[in-house]
């Protein structure tokens, strides 16, 4: 088994200030890690909430850190500005589109709408060979236990492949999460589109 690089990994997660304490300490933790082994972090450019904390994180100990953050959100001075780069771009689609191009794989912490949408469209695009780009989730606390069950649930009903669930790779420590994404296998369109 070959293992990918991991120039840059895109983070996605919540802007809110609310998060728990113990959701803000791996978030930046992340950053961290992401900074010791040499991995740039793609996240969305803002200052607040665990999008801040992982930012803080990977910037504290010399990492490399890109946001892509939309014109709306710039304008409502949400955008963090001590960034190696930061990157304006003119909507969420862009925005998605651009942290795709710049990673080489992709991390959901704990989040809301918008982190469940970027996760779930990252996935699919690894689905359908858009990109071959893993995809995994932090599962702080159970945060995703969830979403896990849901996906069971969806393979049991036969609405998605055994195999396509097993695109998320789910893990507790982040050390382990990277190992897995590095060496993360990708299924080939071709190998079951024959089958729909």
């Amino acid at each position: 088994m070959t293992e990918r690089p991991l120039h840059r990994v895109c983070v996605f997660c919540a802007s809110s200030t609310a998060a728990s304490p113990s959701f803000r300490a791996a978030a930046r933790r992340v950053g961290e890690v992401l900074a010791a082994r040499g991995i740039g972090l793609v996240y969305g450019g803002g200052r607040v909430g665990l999008m801040g904390e992982v930012a803080e994180g990977a910037l504290a100990a010399g990492g490399e850190v890109v946001g892509v953050i939309p014109e709306k959100l710039q304008g409502l001075e949400l955008a963090r500005r001590d960034l190696t780069r930061l990157e304006v771009v003119p909507d969420m689609h862009a925005r998605k589109r651009r942290m795709a191009d710049l990673s080489d794989a992709f991390v959901a912490l704990p989040g809301g709408y918008g982190t469940l949408e970027e996760l779930f469209e990252a996935v699919t695009w690894t689905q359908l060979n858009y990109h071959l780009k893993p995809v995994g989730i932090l599962n702080v606390e159970g945060f995703f236990d969830h979403v896990v069950a849901f996906l069971g649930r969806a393979a049991a009903e036969g609405l998605v492949r055994r195999d396509h669930v097993d695109l998320l790779l789910v893990d507790t420590a982040i050390e382990a999460l990277l190992d897995r994404l590095a060496a993360a296998e990708l299924p080939a369109l071709e190998r079951w589109i024959d089958d729909v």
